[in-house]
């Protein structure tokens, strides 16, 4: 158990090491392929040794090992960030019997899901840094999302809860129409009433990939938990007097975050909002 957690969280910390790639260079339409890291200051390859997720950072005290540049923090924080949800979501796999996940979070006993569950979190975690910092989100990961979603419901109809391919395909047309088709009256209806954009039409597409992948139930999960969000952080801004950085704040991120949840603990709290409204 010990050695499969610990390889979980090198694995995702690797993955998050990749994606620092992915965020800085796909909204510069650039290949995540080749050239080699290099260091954006002096331009200089960055040796294996100097690229071990997390240690390296650490080792080097955030600055380049060639010209003593500071790096951003982002580099460590994804890699982290990424390392501990692959992790959590390898604590929900049903290792034994009888093994109950830390946390209070849902377990699943098919391990096909964890692939798919870590390539979400990818995607999510790529999409909120790429909309961070240029208020877009990559049609790689919302456009792609949906295909791959599809695809895997199809694959993995554990993902739907279901048993047959046509009962889990169904499941996620039917998350997938929902989500976008939620988004896109929410984005509609604002700007008639705003008289400008009210959402970006990358949540809507993101919105649609996540009903893709976990149904309908997730789309209204994610719709409240990220509107209580947003409107937490709103708030919370209004009081500290930085209203001016409301609009600078995109509502993608809110997505992912409730998306994570619902992955993490939706099931179960979804049950509880039901037992609550039929008491």
């Amino acid at each position: 158990m010990m050695m499969f957690s610990l390889l979980a969280f090198f694995w995702g910390a690797c993955v998050g090491s990749f994606l620092n790639v992915c965020i800085y260079r796909i909204p510069l339409d650039l290949s995540v392929v080749t050239p080699r890291s290099h260091c954006p200051n002096c331009k200089k390859q960055i040796a294996w040794y100097h690229n071990i997720p997390i240690f390296t950072f650490l080792a080097l005290r955030g600055k380049c090992a060639y010209c003593g540049e500071k790096i951003t923090p982002r580099y460590v924080l994804v890699e982290f960030l990424v390392a501990v949800l692959f992790l959590l979501v390898w604590f929900k796999f049903e290792v034994f019997p009888g093994y109950i996940p830390p946390l209070g979070m849902e377990m699943f006993s098919n391990p096909f899901l964890i692939p798919i569950y870590w390539l979400v979190i990818g995607g999510l975690i790529l999409g909120t840094f790429v909309d961070f910092e240029h208020m877009i989100i990559p049609d790689r990961v919302t456009l792609g999302g949906i295909v791959a979603g599809l695809i895997l419901s199809a694959a993995v109809p554990a993902l739907h809860g279901k048993e047959t391919i046509l009962a889990s395909l169904m499941e996620s047309g039917i998350g997938l129409a929902v989500g976008w088709g939620l988004l896109w009256l929410v984005a509609v209806i604002g700007k008639a009433i705003f008289k400008k954009d009210a959402m970006g039409f990358g949540d809507v597409k993101l919105m649609g990939a996540i009903g893709a992948f976990f149904g309908w139930q997730a789309v209204l999960f994610v719709i409240m938990v990220s509107s209580f969000v947003g409107a937490f952080v709103g708030i919370g801004l209004i009081m500290a007097k930085k209203k001016d950085l409301q609009g600078r704040i995109p509502f993608g991120p809110y997505i992912s975050l409730a998306a994570l949840i619902w992955m993490l603990w939706g099931e179960r709290l979804w049950a509880m909002y039901i037992n609550l409204l039929t008491v």
